[in-house]
């Protein structure tokens, strides 16, 4: 069942963190929605700008629904990740989307309110929530590179300001994350000093986490045995998700932890098996392994289990 994502962030608000895990294809689809359910969670399904183009939009759409029939019990809101807006106006008028995330971050600040407050007015027009972006996180997500020297922290300051200005119904913050696989250089954590202060000044508002894949080390490592070459590749520590959850994050974006998956399993299945010219055996080990690494991720943002109690809310 697609849900207004607004509703799934006042259940979570202070609790728990929602998954929001992005996707290209069928197997993703099939293993992150098997994940959930597993896990007992509600999530946000994102689609890119680039996933949208890599296939089509209505391909990705359909394969969403389609999920959707197959699992009933399942409790998402479907997201626009990254979008210019152009992109957000499409996904606004298609009337299949719960929100749209306007990613103006690399523009000064006073353009960057007026393109999501722009974007706010169209949304609300049709019912549906924003999140736009504050601050700079490094690394590479879609269109937009940052190196790590000139990635910016949210100015918790400007945060208050921005979303009284902007209208914005969530905020992405830059508190240490960063995109992609190769994370970071050196001794890296998350600014939990810069996420209260936020907190302080946007009591109940709702909080993001972007690049908050954790790049697991075991998972590296079995892809350059099979032939990989990540050397570097770090990530965020999960285990302070649930303290990131406490202080307003609410969503919180894993994207390239599940293509490590992707990557992992397509290396060493064909390692293993050079005869194979078949792509259903290895699609079912993907599915399989990808709904594992869902329900790993929502264990530690605290959200597995609580799909009851989601459901009672949104239906109460």
């Amino acid at each position: 069942m697609i849900v207004p994502t607004k509703k799934l962030f006042e259940v979570a608000y202070g609790k728990f963190a929602i998954g929001a895990y992005n996707i290209n294809n069928l197997e993703q689809a099939m293993g992150l929605f098997r994940g959930n359910i597993e896990s007992r969670a509600p999530f946000i399904i994102q689609i890119s700008k680039g996933a949208r183009a890599y296939t089509h939009k209505k391909m990705l759409e359909a394969l969403i629904r389609a999920a959707g029939e197959i699992f009933p019990e399942a409790i998402f809101a479907v997201h626009l990740d990254h979008g210019d807006e152009e992109t957000c106006y499409d996904c606004i008028n298609s009337g299949f989307y719960s929100s749209v995330m306007i990613d103006a971050s690399h523009e000064d600040f006073e353009t960057n309110i007026a393109v999501t407050r722009r974007v706010v007015e169209a949304a609300h027009a049709r019912g549906l929530v924003v999140e736009a972006e504050l601050g700079q996180l490094g690394g590479v997500e879609e269109h937009v590179k940052v190196d790590e020297a000139n990635a910016k922290l949210t100015n918790p300051a400007q945060a208050e300001s921005f979303v009284a200005r902007s209208g914005c119904d969530s905020l992405a913050v830059a508190i240490g994350t960063s995109h992609g696989a190769f994370k970071f250089s050196g001794d890296q954590r998350l600014r939990f000093d810069v996420l209260e202060e936020i907190q302080k000044r946007l009591p109940g508002f709702p909080l993001v986490m972007h690049g908050s894949s954790s790049v697991p080390q075991e998972e590296v490592e079995r892809i350059n045995q099979a032939g990989g070459n990540l050397k570097g590749a770090r990530g965020v520590d999960e285990n302070q998700f649930r303290r990131a959850a406490e202080l307003g994050v609410t969503k919180v974006n894993i994207d390239t932890d599940g293509r490590l998956v992707w990557t992992r399993v397509h290396r060493e299945y064909f390692l293993e098996h050079p005869e194979n010219f078949d792509l259903r055996p290895i699609g079912q080990v993907f599915m399989s392994d990808y709904a594992k690494f869902i329900a790993h991720k929502n264990e530690k943002l605290g959200s597995a289990g609580t799909l009851e109690e989601v459901r009672k809310s949104i239906s109460g």
